[in-house]
Parts: structure tokens; C-alpha cells; sequence
């Protein structure tokens, strides 16, 4: 369902009601000395203003989420109600999602929003580890970018409330080049660290799969985002790489989880 196209049609009929009753229905309301809207116009012309309202927030300032699965364990949990700041990577026109003012690009460690390359009616959730250019490498389970290795820090092993098992967890810090950002994954020492593919996915050739991980060449206009959730993550290692036209905007607030309140607020 394409909630952006539904609204935009709400706002295009309750605006044209709302504007024939202020032109037109109302003065002869007042000439006919009646104070009341018939029904059909009152629940037409009487909610433009707040679907008004709702659709300039939802198109060019912030839109809600809720994370559907535990790819991005432990930094966002499956119910977890989220913010996305839709106008931080520029001002797109809506339901057409075309670009019209640039304001600033993803950065290294930036968790973002896209359209799904695969399926572009389905949005994911991933943490972006490749800028355009960048040549991106996860073997053995380690994070190399432009051959300058993330630092891994083991901190007490974490119950995955997912998979009810116990991962390994790790704060991962960017080299200082990349930004220093520093945030927690989760590895499951004994799945495989070897990537497996079908997938014959845009600018496939950019990208070396061996039985230790993949190596990747981000191309022009493109990202490479994984998941924090490491072993449990279908991200860029296997289906590719993001186009630029496909980022909904930045993650970075959550609102609402109604099985835990104590995750309200930002997060890394």
C-alpha cells in the first residue's frame, strides 16, 4: 500500500470540498440562514486542515516507522516505534520522490531509511558503511573500509531476544578517517563468516565473494548499509548496493515501543 499516494488523493479531494465550500456552499449557507454543513461536506472539507497538516510533516520533515525485524539488534529492537528525519539528505517532492534541493549526503555510521532496491514498495532499515567510491570489505567477520580496519572492543555477551540464543557483542569504532562513530553489533560465533549469493544485483562486478566474506567497490550515486545484527542481516553483502534516489531519510529517534519504555529517545 502506498500510504504517500493515499494521502495525496485525501488532500486532493478534501482541498477541492474545502475550497467549494468557501467559495460557493457557505455563502449561500448564510444567505439561506443555515449554520450547519451537510454531512458529506462536513466529513470532506472539515479534515482538509489536518490532512493538510499531516501530510506536509510526513512528506518533508518526519515520518514514523516501526521496525519489523531484528536486523538491527541491539541498537533497534523488533516494536520499536521510530523517527525519520525525511529532509536531512534533501527535500524530495512526494509520492514522485524526486530531489528538488540538496542539503547533505549520508556519512559513515548513518542508520537510514530506503526503498528496498528489490522491491521499492517494501522500506528497510540498514547502518550505511560505504559512501560512493569507498571500497568496502567484511572478512571474517571484521569491517575494513579503504583498507583502514574498525576496532572491535568485546563487551559481555548478549541474549538476542530474537533468536533466544547468546551473540557476542562487540563496540565497532570507525577508523578516525571515517568519522570515529562508535556503536554495538552482534556476532554469532558459530554461523560462518562466508557470504553466499545468487543475486546478479547492479554492479554485481563491483564485488569478490570468497568463503571469508565479501569485498566490495561502491559505485557512483550508491551506498553499502548493513545491519547491526551481523549474522541475522540481509543487507548490501548480499542483495547490493543502495541507490542514492532510493534514501527515505536519516533514523534517529525512538518514540515509542510499547513492550519497553525505557527505549524511548535517541539512539547510535
Amino acid at each position: 500500500m502506498n500510504f504517500a499516494l493515499i494521502l495525496f488523493i485525501l488532500l486532493v479531494v478534501t482541498g477541492v470540498a474545502w475550497v467549494a465550500d468557501k467559495l460557493f456552499f457557505a455563502p449561500k449557507r448564510r444567505l439561506a440562514g443555515i449554520d450547519r454543513m451537510p454531512l458529506w461536506l462536513e466529513y470532506t472539507a472539515s479534515f482538509f486542515p489536518v490532512i493538510c497538516a499531516v501530510f506536509f510533516l510526513r512528506s518533508f520533515l518526519f515520518e514514523p516507522f516501526k521496525i519489523p525485524s531484528g536486523s538491527m539488534i541491539p541498537s533497534l529492537m523488533i516494536g520499536d516505534f521510530i523517527l525519520v528525519n525525511k529532509y536531512t539528505y534533501g527535500i524530495r517532492l512526494p509520492v514522485i520522490n524526486k530531489k528538488i534541493m540538496d542539503i547533505n549526503s549520508p556519512k559513515h555510521g548513518d542508520v537510514v531509511v530506503f526503498r528496498y532496491p528489490q522491491d521499492e514498495s517494501v522500506d528497510y532499515i540498514k547502518r550505511v558503511v560505504g559512501l560512493p567510491g569507498d571500497m568496502v570489505s567484511y572478512q571474517d567477520k571484521r569491517l575494513t573500509v579503504n583498507g583502514q580496519p574498525f576496532d572491535y572492543q568485546a563487551q559481555p555477551d548478549y541474549l538476542d531476544p530474537e533468536g533466544m540464543n547468546y551473540a557476542k557483542l562487540y563496540r565497532e569504532t570507525y577508523p578516525k578517517e571515517l568519522g570515529g562513530y562508535a556503536h554495538n553489533i552482534l556476532n554469532h560465533p558459530e554461523r560462518s563468516g562466508g557470504i553466499y549469493t545468487q543475486d546478479r544485483f547492479p554492479f554485481f562486478e563491483n564485488c569478490h565473494y570468497s568463503s571469508a566474506g565479501v569485498t566490495c567497490k561502491v559505485p557512483p550515486g550508491h551506498y553499502f548499509v548493513m545491519g547491526d545484527n551481523r549474522d541475522n542481516s540481509a543487507d548490501s553483502r548480499y542483495w547490493g548496493f543502495v541507490p542514492e534516489g532510493n534514501l527515505v531519510g536519516k533514523a534517529f529517534f525512538v518514540w515509542m515501543n510499547l513492550t519497553d519504555l525505557k527505549r524511548i529517545g535517541r539512539f547510535e
